[in-house]
């Protein structure tokens, strides 16, 4: 886990020194070099709003800050210009190490109360989706740190997230009178690509005690967003970095092998087959036995009965540097839409558990509509698992794209209805979900799968809206 709290299921960050020491010391901000702090007061102005980092050099690191005040034209075309910085191959980029990416970034909601109202809830705890956003921005912060240019003021590579691979929480709720800590760290690299290891800390007493784990997918783009780059290779210097490193290579490996158990590309398998023909048998009305005549079985509700839908339109206040939709807020609108839907589903207050395999397929444009829907896909005992498909149309065209899955799993209050597919495309269980199980914008298993999973018996730390 982060650093100032034991792992959760063994899994954390590497207790090296310069972890260590972070965790000895939670009260006393770590040195770091001018760069380091520019860097850190951009993602803090991306946290806390305008006005809270007034410094304008760390604007320039990505050219982040520019939406606000300058045409996107322009920044664009300033952009072309940082084109020979780019490297030709990765060979010739200077290694980094884990450490070299290590960022700090406080959210001072104790000390600085005016800051409470944008993370503030009707439940008067922390909103969730602020703390997706701010994830987001961190995790593209730590990229750039990692592949930061020493000779330039800004970098020349354009960083989007490409997938969240899994959030894990180990609190109920989070408290808005308290600070929160961010780390964040690069764990593995590829070519073009790096994950990203995050936790978030918040002070109780003197200390502070974790409530999250975050694991996501950054792929590094050109200048101007339109190909690859490639990112400095990461070294390890110790065994437990090592590990790091062959866990990120068996996550890329998971995913690839996850992509070929699409259903557009396989057959369903023999137990899937018969788990499909149990669920349909348990639904036949025996006195007529017609496959029209479908009964539901006790304590269940249908399928297509357990969906919500919410319509977004596309402003230029939420873009980002390309002049696209940012990622954290996409990811908002889906988990505050998830939430709705398993609190009508489940008729009490959810608390989020996990995220899981958050995809993004196509950047959503400026002025586009997006259409969400949130569909309770499985159930068990207490647990309510949640789809959300994110698709955009355009202002004059009627078609729509795929541009967005989203998996949430909350936990309800009191143990809540099972949900029984009706057709054939809800009974459909997926393969494992990965961020390339959907092909061209067309869900394999139906318009919104049944993710089988097992949870754990008793209820497990969680998080409200």
């Amino acid at each position: 886990m982060a650093p100032g709290g034991g792992g959760r299921r063994g899994r954390g960050p590497p207790r090296d020194a310069w972890r260590v020491e972070a965790a000895r010391a939670p009260l006393a901000p770590r040195r770091r070099s001018a760069a380091r702090d520019a860097l850190v007061r951009h993602v803090q102005r991306r946290l806390f709003g305008p006005g809270q980092s007034p410094d304008p050099g760390s604007e320039r690191i990505s050219g982040a800050g520019d939406h606000g005040r300058r045409d996107h034209v322009q920044a664009m075309e300033e952009r072309k210009l940082l084109h020979s910085l780019l490297a030709k191959d990765q060979k010739d980029l200077p290694p980094r190490r884990m450490k070299d990416s290590f960022i700090e970034v406080l959210l001072p909601l104790g000390s600085q109360p005016e800051l409470r109202e944008k993370y503030l809830n009707f439940h008067n705890t922390v909103r969730f989706g602020r703390i997706l956003e701010d994830l987001d921005s961190l995790g593209v912060l730590v990229c750039y740190t990692h592949t930061k240019v020493r000779s330039a003021q800004m970098s020349p590579l354009s960083i989007v997230t490409a997938l969240v691979d899994k959030i894990d929480l180990c609190k109920k709720t989070i408290s808005p009178d308290d600070d929160i800590k961010f780390t964040g760290f690069i764990s593995w690299v590829g070519k073009t690509s790096m994950e990203v290891k995050m936790n978030m800390l918040q002070m109780h007493g003197d200390v502070y005690s974790p409530v999250l784990d975050a694991t996501f997918v950054m792929v590094a783009r050109d200048s101007e967003n339109k190909g690859p780059a490639f990112v400095n290779p990461l070294i390890p210097e110790s065994p437990e970095e090592e590990d790091f490193l062959k866990q990120g290579e068996w996550n890329k490996k998971r995913r690839i092998a996850f992509s070929t158990a699409s259903l557009l590309k396989m057959a369903p398998t023999a137990e899937e087959r018969h788990l499909i023909h149990d669920m349909f048998l348990n639904t036949l009305d025996t006195r007529t036995v017609s496959f029209r005549s479908r009964i539901l079985p006790p304590n269940s509700v249908w399928m297509e009965n357990a969906k919500l839908k919410g319509l977004e339109i596309c402003h230029p206040q939420e873009r980002n540097i390309f002049n696209r939709i940012f990622g954290g807020f996409l990811m908002r609108k889906a988990f505050e839409l998830a939430w709705a839907t398993a609190c009508s589903f489940g008729g009490s207050r959810p608390f989020v558990v996990a995220v899981d395999d958050i995809m993004f397929q196509r950047p959503v444009e400026i002025g586009s509509l997006l259409f969400l829907s949130a569909q309770v896909c499985y159930t068990e005992g207490q647990y309510i698992q949640v789809r959300v498909h994110s698709e955009v149309s355009k202002s004059d065209s009627r078609g729509h794209e795929t541009t967005n899955v989203f998996h949430f799993t909350f936990l309800a209050e009191n143990e809540v209805p099972k949900v029984v597919p009706k057709t054939y495309g809800g009974e459909r269980p997926p393969p494992p979900p990965g961020p390339f199980s959907e092909v061209g914008g067309v869900c394999p298993w139906g318009d919104f799968g049944m993710k089988v999973q097992a949870y754990p018996p008793d209820p497990g730390p969680a998080s409200s809206l």
